[in-house]
């Protein structure tokens, strides 16, 4: 529900403001007084594009604000997909600038023209005798169908299974394709394969093996630096044992002189030991370290095949040729088994096809339920609106399953006595259109929220009877739904529960676009100069009293 509308510097409107009634808003004024302006700047807050020619004056620039009460739209998925913090009371601005920059924003967050428009069809639907192009659209039909049918949650259910299909029927080409690859790759895969099982690989064990080849080749060089190293230490008259010995006998003797050495004595024998358990150790180490020559060159055999298989395959780690054994070995065992996952998915398709066309039938009988019921109303509802010769037929003829359904929705439209219905595009005049969508919307007021309507003088070329039925008509659609209605008819400016008043103000230097909502004497006024001119007679006020009270 729009709750407010501001426009400023746009056409021939310097400053405006609209506080709209919750349900039916008339809205009447002279020729040109600017009540299309208004539509135009509606239309930009919708989406549309614009340039300079807009501003009123070219110094500022125009701004275009509606305050919207959207809590009842269902938009939260909407908003959460366009990355918008969703309120209940939302907000649209458009501005734009004397360089013809445009800038749109959604509760102060900037945002793309085209969000915009997607946001705006849920917000605010204008209706006028040539805005009616989206009846003739087979998509816009089918929509209809679904809100009179109270199909949409089959719709939202057969869409789920529509994308399972899909995934499935996705899953199947591809493994088909993979196939075809996978069964020309098999022999080398294989081959690929058993070149790394026959080695056996083990993780860590290129680590262990270069340390133990280390060892092995060098351990003559070894043997001959540890006998080194334990004649350094052994030496009678110069080793390091004898040389502790001798040191060790000084220190105790010093010892004996002071107390204070005697911390020194202890650490020599801690010397000592630690020396005689480090010649061991090297003894230990070094003695029996003879070479197996033929366990060496099986390490060399070994490592040298690990560095080609990584250098073959462009790996650096025993661990990268596992991975790559084990992508292998998926692969030679689904191409084993090639023939049964084909079937597995196959199978998997053929079921997925076969609820999807189980419920598309469903969703079929239930949209064809309503048909006649759908037909029926709007024929009375075009008789009351002056057209009682008119008849509608809607058809469906059978398609291969889509996102919406299998079905391909078209309404047929006859107007004359004796005519047959006719696709709506090749029959309908620009009337008979109004009317028909009129009546579709109002049938769509007691299904649906439907967003504020706007209808632009719907009652051009009808008076009397019909304009009654019109108007009585969006009297019970504005119970649910707010309406603003733009009117030249005095009986149907009457029914509004609030009446606005576009005028003309000559200012100094130019003319303005001004907009007032009438009390009661005013409307009163207002009424009597539409039925009666501008100076209306006692008779002609009465008659506006009349309109008001009835």
């Amino acid at each position: 529900m729009l709750k407010s509308l501001i426009i400023r510097n746009y056409a021939l409107i310097d400053d405006l403001e609209l506080l709209p009634s919750a349900k039916l808003n008339m809205i009447t004024g002279e020729t040109g007084a600017g009540k299309s302006i208004m539509l135009g700047a509606v239309g930009l807050l919708l989406g549309k594009r614009a340039d300079t020619k807009v501003l009123l004056s070219p110094g500022k620039k125009c701004v275009i604000e509606g305050v919207f009460d959207v809590m009842d739209y269902g938009l939260e998925d909407f908003f959460e997909k366009e990355d918008l913090d969703f309120e209940s009371t939302c907000i649209i601005r458009r501005e734009i600038s004397p360089s013809g920059k445009s800038r749109s924003f959604v509760n102060d967050t900037p945002v793309l023209l085209d969000t915009l428009r997607k946001l705006g069809v849920s917000l605010m639907d204008v209706h006028s005798q040539h805005d009616t192009l989206r009846l003739g659209d087979g998509a816009y039909q089918l929509d209809l169908v679904d809100n009179f049918a109270g199909s949409q949650e089959d719709r939202k259910a057969y869409q789920i299974q529509f994308k399972g299909f899909l995934d499935a029927k996705a899953n199947m080409e591809k493994l088909q394709s993979e196939a075809i690859q996978m069964k020309k790759e098999a022999d080398f895969n294989e081959f690929q394969l058993n070149e790394l099982s026959e080695l056996g690989l083990q993780s860590g064990e290129q680590e262990k093996i270069e340390e133990e080849l280390e060892l092995l080749e060098n351990s003559e060089e070894i043997q001959a630096k540890a006998q080194e190293a334990l004649e350094l230490i052994r030496n009678e008259n110069f080793g390091a044992a004898q040389s502790i010995n001798q040191l060790s006998s000084i220190v105790q003797q010093i010892a004996g002189l002071s107390g204070r050495f005697t911390s020194f004595s202890e650490r020599l024998q801690s010397l000592k030991i630690e020396l005689n358990d480090l010649e061991d150790s090297i003894e230990s180490e070094s003695t029996g370290m003879e070479v197996n020559f033929e366990h060496l060159e099986e390490l060399r055999d070994r490592i040298s095949r690990i560095y080609q298989l990584q250098k073959k395959h462009g790996l650096n780690s025993v661990e990268e040729l596992l991975d790559l054994e084990k992508g292998l070995a998926e692969k030679v065992f689904l191409v084993q088994n090639l023939d049964e996952a084909l079937a597995e998915s196959e199978a998997t398709y053929e079921k997925a096809k076969a609820k999807l066309y189980k419920n598309a039938d469903q969703l079929t009988k239930k949209r064809e339920s309503c048909f006649s019921d759908f037909e029926n109303k709007l024929s009375d509802l075009l008789a009351k609106l002056g057209m009682p010769n008119a008849k509608v037929k809607i058809t469906n003829s059978q398609t291969e399953p889509n996102p919406t359904g299998q079905d391909q929705i078209e309404f047929l439209f006859s107007a004359n006595k004796g005519s047959e219905p006719q696709p709506l595009k090749k029959v309908a005049s620009g009337g008979e259109f109004s009317r028909l969508l009129f009546a579709i919307k109002y049938i769509m007021a007691e299904k649906t929220a439907l967003p504020t309507l706007i209808f632009d003088e719907i009652d051009s070329g009808i008076s009397g009877e019909v304009a009654l039925q019109m108007v009585n008509m969006m009297k019970e659609m504005s119970i649910r739904h707010q309406i603003i209605c733009i009117t030249h008819l005095p009986q149907v400016a009457g029914k509004g529960d609030s009446h606005f008043y576009v005028y003309k103000e000559e200012a100094a230097d130019r003319t303005l676009s001004k907009i007032k909502e009438l009390d009661v004497e005013a409307r009163v006024e207002e009424l009597a100069k539409m039925i009666a001119g501008a100076s209306p007679s006692d008779s002609a006020i009465n008659s506006a009293k009349e309109l008001l009270n009835s």
